[in-house]
């Protein structure tokens, strides 16, 4: 048996899901005659207090979608050093945008302050092409799946949108970060510009995420995805089972509970060393054994668990949808075991 924690990515889609594509209400969503489509772009932006969606592939699209639309070429983009939208999106800010980037150091707490943000804005100038976007990222990957309380974007966002700079939050596992901090994603969401989150992450949905906004923004950023070819004809197909993915929220507690777990069980093995998480994401930090993060992923491949290295000597394990509280304790079992035998 293999238990898979490389990402939340890896689910397959239930039975339901497979059903509702099956039987998807379709048409033409350029033309924007799918029911499907229309129906899931309404109802995550419903969930989210946005005015309209967009649903695209996939989050990255999303993202970009959305620093493409709020910014002119040359201008600065404002982000974490560690943010998803430059580090795994194959620079794309810069191929599809244009866009100069000014880094911060979000810290551990993956969030700027308030000063932070001030003294990163740049004004627009006859010499200087000024900050066109703010981006925040809840929960955010690279830092361990930190979620981001509702006071500490508001207070980022509200000194960017002081000097008119738009706020974009990469939200992949916004739903995430709502769970874990015991609110409303909506009020997470509340002062961003635009949102982006994934429905093929901790949802379940085999394919697509979502982005919301205004009604001009999502205008404008329906062009935007066209030029990035993600005009889809006949989604429905993809969508439907998006639609049932917006009511599995509720099944997130269980994965963070179960990353509890891992974190807890993988902490006891000599030369690991854990944190607890936030979320669904566990980053270990395996220097202890002796072991780079890449021969610690083969050693306990070997064994049947599977992770990602994550940096040179940390690696991180996702809970997701397809598993279990079994899958849990074999994965410990045998993390131990692949150590032990060393």
């Amino acid at each position: 048996m293999v238990v898979d924690l490389r990402s939340d990515t890896v689910t397959k889609p239930s039975d339901a899901m497979r059903e509702a594509a099956k039987n998807a209400d379709v048409g033409d969503d350029v033309y924007r005659d799918d029911p499907s489509v229309n129906e899931l772009e309404r109802r995550a932006a419903e969930i989210l207090g946005k005015e309209a969606g967009l649903f695209v592939p996939s989050g990255t699209m999303g993202n970009q979608v959305a620093i493409r639309t709020h910014t002119d070429r040359g201008q600065e983009l404002l982000a974490d050093e560690h943010a998803h939208v430059l580090k795994w999106e194959l620079g794309a800010v810069a191929q599809l945008s244009s866009l100069q980037t000014r880094l911060l150091d979000f810290g551990e707490s993956a969030v700027p302050t308030p000063e932070q943000v001030r003294e990163g804005i740049v004004e627009e100038s006859l010499h200087e092409a000024g900050t066109g976007l703010f981006c925040l990222e809840n929960t955010h990957n690279y830092r361990g799946g930190v979620a981001i309380s509702k006071a500490e974007i508001d207070a980022a966002a509200e000194v960017a949108h002081e000097h008119g700079v738009p706020v974009h939050l990469d939200g992949a596992r916004l739903f995430n970060a709502a769970e874990a901090l015991d609110t409303d994603a909506a009020e997470l969401a509340e002062n961003a510009d635009s949102v982006m989150f994934c429905l093929s992450k901790g949802l379940g949905a085999p394919v697509g995420s979502m982005l919301v906004g205004d009604q001009g923004f999502i205008d404008r950023a329906r062009r935007t995805r066209k030029l990035f070819g993600g005009g889809m004809r006949q989604a429905g197909m993809i969508a439907a089972p998006g639609l049932l993915a917006l009511e599995n929220r509720g099944h997130l507690e269980a994965d963070h509970r179960r990353a509890e777990r891992i974190a807890e069980g993988l902490g006891e093995i000599d030369g690991i060393e854990t944190t607890a998480p936030d979320t669904n994401i566990v980053v270990a930090d395996v220097a202890g054994t002796g072991l780079s993060a890449e021969a610690f992923v083969g050693e306990i491949e070997q064994h049947g668990v599977l992770a990602v290295a994550f940096g040179e000597t940390t690696v991180r394990f996702t809970t997701n949808w397809d598993v279990s509280d079994g899958d849990v304790e074999s994965a410990i079992d045998s993390v131990r075991t692949a150590m032990a035998e060393r």
